[in-house]
């Protein structure tokens, strides 16, 4: 026999293809199973109180700009006095 057609080698190079699938297929499995984990939604029985709106609005911060003398006046009341 030659050596590309030896026995053993051909049932250990097929052991091997074998082991190589079932691996792939338990990563696959397992991502699927992390996937599907992460997109579950929380289950538990909590009941919502009636009228809520589902949502909240909150007061919008208005950010305002210092003139350059409003500036002035709040570093000079910053100042520590010596």
């Amino acid at each position: 026999m030659s050596k590309k057609n030896n026995l053993a080698k051909r049932k250990r190079q097929h052991e091997y293809e074998l082991q190589k699938e079932k691996e792939e297929k338990e990563k696959k499995a397992q991502k699927l199973h992390a996937k599907k984990s992460k997109m579950k939604i929380d289950g538990s029985d909590k009941k919502k109180k009636k009228g809520s709106g589902g949502f909240q609005v909150g007061k919008r911060k208005l950010k305002t700009k210092l003139t350059p003398l409003a500036k002035a006046k709040a570093a000079q009341a910053m100042e520590v006095d010596k």
